[in-house]
């Protein structure tokens, strides 16, 4: 049976998904909390970003993949207006009810939609723009999930993935001891769960760097990709047109 990675343990290809279901299953109701506390509320500048160079506008169909609480579909939502259209998706059901119930509680009313990756079901040419954050490296093909992400684009559909990656190098040192140190602490003192947040930190750390992912999405046939290193290399936002 095919191996692969879950954080530093090797497992069963069949075993990986369970496993990061659970990780997220756990974290769901304190994920924004978490997210404030880990980055210092970076994770926000960092969502903006990748909203704006997303460029949705009114009338376009856009899927948010891995979606979770919902930060970039609800903007989506309101840039794409009621001409448009927004999926909200995660493959973990705890993560979509939380964004589920937080896009309502503010509003917004978008399809919510559980969904794989690496098995999208939509057809070809269908989204304007296609985002994943946070989510690509918890995937366990890759190279398929991009696949599906441009198999899905209309032809001149943007895809963003923003994730974190390689940092910079003279900022390594520090970084390594505020992942496998503070995290779990944080982990354990705010989620009651310092092994989900262990996870996380080694999650990063087996996630392709940015050279890699380029080439990655370059191979699954998307062009013009091209990468923005924010905080010193902790997270790039991966940009690409499907041509």
């Amino acid at each position: 049976m095919t191996k692969t990675h879950f954080g530093y343990q090797t497992v069963d290809e069949s075993e990986k998904a369970h496993k990061v279901a659970g990780v997220f299953h756990s974290v769901a109701s304190r994920y924004d909390v978490m997210n404030d506390l880990m980055s210092g509320g970076l994770h926000r500048m960092w969502k903006a970003f990748a909203i704006a160079q997303a460029g949705v506008r009114p009338g376009y169909s856009v899927l948010d993949l891995a979606g979770g609480t919902g930060d970039l579909a609800k903007a989506f939502a309101r840039q794409a207006g009621p001409s448009g259209q927004v999926w909200h998706t995660d493959i973990n059901e705890s993560m979509l009810r939380v964004g589920r119930d937080r896009l309502l509680d503010q509003g917004i009313v978008t399809p919510t939609l559980l969904c794989d990756a690496e098995k999208i079901p939509f057809p070809d040419h269908y989204f304007d723009v296609v985002s994943v954050a946070f989510g690509l490296r918890n995937m366990t093909r890759k190279e398929a999930a991009l696949t599906e992400m441009r198999r899905v684009l209309k032809p001149g559909g943007r895809l963003l993935v923003l994730e974190f990656s390689k940092v910079w190098q003279p900022l390594k040192k520090f970084y390594d001891v505020y992942s496998f140190k503070v995290l779990p602490w944080l982990g354990e003192k705010v989620a009651r769960d310092p092994d989900s947040y262990r996870y996380l930190a080694e999650s990063i750390r087996l996630h392709p760097d940015q050279d890699t992912l380029k080439t990655m999405m370059e191979q699954a046939g998307l062009d013009a990709v091209k990468y923005y290193n924010l905080s010193g290399g902790v997270v790039a936002l991966h940009v690409a047109t499907k041509y």
